[in-house]
Formats: structure tokens, C-alpha cells, sequence
């Protein structure tokens, strides 16, 4: 069956999820979100998926039958970061996505929940068949999020960017939609905590006052 194209304006409201809800972004999260960028790109934090074209798509909006989605907690609906499909193909069922987490709320399980509904709503929703990405070989943290989510490892790219001497690679990754339907749910319900038990001062909701630093 051929994916339905589906416009912003058409959207569902709210797609939620355990931990997050999916929903438009609007004019006022566009200034927060920026915030977001340049935080992450003062840290260095490395991005997932296709993180450095989701950031251009909350200066520059969606377009084609991609879709933009800010990305706040189900409890006390705070914006912590924004999901973008790209490149979502009707014809084919394939799309990508890239997603981005605020440095300050990073380790709190935003991302594996807020991937996990994107999924859901692209295979359940929409009709895709297949979602790929690709991430840095050095990304070690987003390599064991996306196997743990259930994607495997389709192949490796030499990629032209050489940093410090070093050639890098991108790992090509993919999920299909009944891969996804057969996940195990409650290990996914296990990813999504493990940073809240690892790191349990990392996000904004584990910090005490005297903790907080710039």
C-alpha cells in the first residue's frame, strides 16, 4: 500500500509516547530550538540520524512529505528537543529521520522514546515500510541506541570529511516496518531508562539546585 502524504496541516495532534509527546512545532519552540543548536554545537555533542539536516529544518520548516516534530516530556510538557523526517518517499516507503536532544536534557531516555514514536507513527500511521540512517562509526552511543532499538547494520560509507588526520565512516542502518512490529517492548521500555539509571544528574530533571552548571 502507498504511503499517505500527508501535509503539517494535517498532523495528528499529539503522538505519545512513555516518557515524551510528538507534536507540531510552532512559531514560538523556533527560538528555544535554536538555543538547542547552539548549545550543541558549543558542546560538541554529536547528533543522531541525520542531525545536521534536522537542524536546518526548524530555521528553514518541512518540506515535501517530511515532517517536523517538537519533542516535549509527557509530564510538564517542556520542549526538549525536535524530530524531522527526511527524505520520505511515498513512492518507495523509505524515509530517514534526524533528531536532536538539548545537551541539558540528553541521558533521560528522550530519544529512544521520542524515536520510538516517530517509527510507530511513520510504519503505523503513515504506511512506510522501511526507515534508514546514518551514523558516524565513532558514535558509539548512537550505534548501541539504534540496535538496541532494532535496526541492523546494512553496510558502511567512506565518508569524504577528514578530521584531525582520520578518514571517517558512516554505518548505514535500517529497520523495516514488521522488524519493528516484532520488537521486544518491554527491552525497548529498558533502553529508554538507561540513562536516568546511568547518569541520574545528567538531565534537567535529576539535578539539584547546588548541582546545576553552565
Amino acid at each position: 500500500m502507498r504511503p499517505d502524504a500527508v501535509s503539517r496541516s494535517a498532523l495528528e495532534p499529539e503522538q505519545v509516547g512513555r516518557k515524551v509527546r510528538l507534536r507540531e512545532v510552532g512559531l514560538g519552540d523556533r527560538r528555544v530550538l535554536m538555543g538547542f543548536d547552539r548549545d550543541m554545537a558549543r558542546e560538541a555533542t554529536p547528533l543522531i540520524g541525520g542531525g545536521h539536516r534536522h537542524w536546518a529544518s526548524h530555521r528553514s520548516g518541512s518540506s515535501g512529505d517530511d515532517i517536523h516534530f517538537g519533542i516535549e516530556t509527557v509530564r510538564g510538557r517542556m520542549l526538549v528537543g525536535s524530530v524531522c523526517t527526511i527524505g520520505a518517499d511515498p513512492v518507495t516507503g523509505r524515509f530517514g529521520y534526524g533528531i536532536g536532544i538539548a545537551p541539558r536534557h540528553q541521558r533521560c531516555g528522550y530519544a529512544t522514546d521520542a524515536i520510538t514514536v516517530l517509527l510507530a507513527h511513520m510504519f503505523g500511521q503513515r504506511g512506510f515500510r522501511k526507515c534508514e540512517v546514518t551514523v558516524y562509526g565513532g558514535n558509539v552511543a548512537s550505534l548501541s541506541l539504534h540496535g538496541g532499538l532494532g535496526f541492523r547494520e546494512e553496510g558502511r560509507l567512506r565518508d569524504t570529511e577528514v578530521v584531525r588526520g582520520e578518514i571517517k565512516y558512516l554505518v548505514r542502518m535500517g529497520i523495516t516496518a514488521e522488524e519493528f512490529a516484532a520488537r521486544p517492548v518491554d527491552s525497548l521500555a529498558d533502553l529508554g531508562r538507561r540513562g536516568q539509571h546511568r547518569r541520574p544528574r545528567r538531565g534537567k530533571h535529576w539535578r539539584t539546585p547546588a548541582a546545576i552548571s553552565g
